[in-house]
């Protein structure tokens, strides 16, 4: 597939002061992300560029080096709007609302892109037993009305929502680029996992160009980690307290991987003193429960987003099964507390050296 070129002013991406500005940002000063932290050691320089894209930042950073890696930089956040105008279900010129309104009367084709991130979305729905599933979109939109009324679904609505749900009603055929539904009112949602197969190209398009050390974030909840910073053998990435949200948990190092937080501490509702979180069980219909946080560490970030949020919907049991036989996946799960607030997370096929926990946290390690 030839290059996607960007079509933005590459200046028009640079956040703050000039790049002689940028370059002198300690390295102290934190990312904060949703349930992520990213930091640099102390006495290390960055350079940042940024973007606005599918209703979040975008960052670059870089080590400080030629100004082209500023221009490059913007560069690759260029590419953004292009995807996000493919995976969007918020457009109504998009490729993938397009593809949601024909392909339940006939056969469509499909941009190549958009094959690629949806064949990904239900291989991982696959292998997670459907507790991650692009297919979802009907049940979100039934929690989002519901929500703006201010009430919850009832169990009718939700039975009748889950017909229209499940990767069984979608025939892609990779081959010639087609999609069809087989029931109408089938929706394709790839919020869960549009924004890490975003980061993916956008990496890909920097090592095109000789950058292969350089961290990625996008959403406050997604991290790809190339090369290192500054001689430390990766990037530091902190992982927040999701009860406490000023206080580290723990200290992953990211080297060449991805890792994704999904959590329920900020976005939930109450209602008639019920707290419901955002993230949905797409088998069951209701919002799933047991768990505070998810972060997976995966090789793309395309496949840590997706595993966050079934990792959050299926628990440790999921977790431990799909990291035994996926061997570059590993997985920090913070359940709620069963007493108090003493967190009790779950480790799951990452290694002492890779990540550094404060001294009164808990750790159980699951092998």
């Amino acid at each position: 597939m030839a290059k996607e070129r960007p079509t933005h002013s590459r200046r028009g991406f640079l956040s703050g002061q000039p790049v002689r500005d940028a370059a002198q940002r300690a390295a102290t000063r934190d990312l904060e992300l949703d349930g992520l932290v990213t930091s640099v050691p102390e006495g290390r320089d960055t350079i940042r560029a940024t973007t606005r894209a599918m209703a979040t930042d975008f960052v670059v950073v870089m080590n400080p080096g030629p100004p082209r890696q500023v221009m490059t930089a913007g560069d690759a956040l260029g590419l953004l709007e292009p995807l996000e105008q493919k995976m969007t279900v918020y457009r109504e010129d998009a490729d993938l609302v397009r593809v949601n309104r024909s392909a339940a009367v006939e056969r469509t084709i499909v941009d190549e892109q958009l094959v690629e991130v949806i064949a990904e979305a239900m291989r991982i729905a696959e292998r997670t037993e459907s507790a991650f599933d692009p297919t979802s979109g009907p049940l979100i939109d039934l929690w989002r009305t519901a929500r703006a009324d201010q009430r919850i679904p009832t169990e009718e609505e939700v039975a009748a929502t889950l017909t229209r749900v499940g990767t069984k009603h979608v025939r892609l055929d990779e081959t010639t680029a087609t999609i069809r539904y087989d029931t109408e009112g089938v929706e394709l949602n790839l919020g869960g996992i549009g924004k890490g197969f975003a980061l993916d190209r956008l990496v890909e398009f920097l090592a095109e160009e000789g950058f292969e050390d350089v961290l990625l974030h996008g959403g406050r909840s997604s991290i790809l980690a190339r090369g290192e910073h500054a001689g430390q053998g990766g990037w530091p990435v902190g992982i927040v307290d999701p009860l406490t949200r000023n206080r580290r948990l723990a200290t992953l190092l990211l080297r060449d991987q991805a890792m994704s937080t999904s959590g329920s501490s900020v976005q939930y509702f109450r209602h008639d003193g019920q707290r419901y979180g955002h993230i949905l069980d797409p088998r069951t219909g209701w919002p799933a429960d047991g768990m505070l946080s998810v972060t997976v560490v995966a090789p793309t970030a395309a496949e840590a987003d997706a595993l966050s949020t079934a990792f959050f919907v299926g628990g440790v049991a999921l977790a431990s099964t799909y990291c035994d036989n996926q061997k570059r996946v590993g997985a920090v799960l913070v359940p709620e507390p069963t007493v108090g607030r003493t967190l009790s997370p779950v480790v799951i096929g990452l290694a002492d050296d890779q990540l550094f926990f404060q001294e009164d946290v808990d750790v159980r390690r699951v092998e």
